[in-house]
């Protein structure tokens, strides 16, 4: 398992966020007028559709709506874009166990470390400067967005672009994920994944996963990892 590169996701794998998600979510609903307000059990369903956008328009499908429409849910979802960069500027958020010291100590080994993500680069930003202090490009070698590809995971364009930003081959990386999504989409790019699931998909099945574990934290690492 040794690695030129670690690419991780970032939404329940850096660090547990869908609750703050799903908060800027309710929170943009009840500013603009709307009557949508998502439980867990809600946000938990809509979590199989990867992307903020695509969750709203499948709820309004599901609903069988017409309205909020897809030029009204862009404009709603950069609405709660900036909530959630707000909620975060505010403190509350942590890294999970491990990832931090995962990080610094392969930078300090020379491994380059990276972001495959299904969210926007300001998402990554945003917890980037709350949890590190520093803008995303300060942290990670390469980041790919969910934006900058046509299809989101389970798809595996993101992680190619990572790849290819990154100049490697699948065979030179590890990626890390949480979900189910998330792990299908690395796969299919070739990528030996481990998993840490979060609270919102534990439930999940991860077979074809390299390790399935409860946190990055040194103790949990394949002998590999330790650098």
């Amino acid at each position: 398992m040794t690695a030129k590169a670690l690419i991780f996701d970032v939404d329940g794998t850096l660090a547990e966020t869908e609750e703050v998600h799903r908060a800027a979510f309710n929170q943009t609903f009840q500013e603009s007028g709307m009557d949508w307000d998502w439980s867990v059990h809600d946000y938990t369903s809509l979590l199989e559709t990867t992307g903020g956008k695509e969750r709203m328009r499948r709820h309004r499908d599901d609903l069988a709506k017409v309205f909020p429409d897809d030029e009204k849910i862009v404009a709603l979802h950069k609405i709660k874009t900036e909530i959630y960069a707000k909620i975060l500027s505010e403190g509350g958020i942590q890294l999970r166990p491990g990832v931090a010291d995962l990080i610094r100590n392969a930078r300090n080994a020379g491994v380059k470390v990276a972001v495959a993500t299904t969210t926007s680069r300001e998402n990554v930003d945003a917890l980037c400067q709350s949890c590190w202090g520093y803008a995303g490009v300060d942290v990670f070698d390469v980041i790919a967005a969910g934006d900058e590809v046509d299809l989101k995971k389970p798809a595996p364009d993101v992680f190619l672009l990572a790849l290819r930003r990154l100049d490697l081959l699948a065979e030179d990386v590890i990626a890390f994920e949480d979900s189910l999504n998330g792990l299908r989409s690395a796969l299919a790019a070739g990528i030996k994944t481990l998993v840490t699931p979060s609270m919102y998909t534990a439930h999940q099945n991860f077979a074809g996963a390299v390790r399935v574990l409860p946190d990055l934290s040194q103790k949990n690492l394949p002998k590999e990892l330790n650098f």
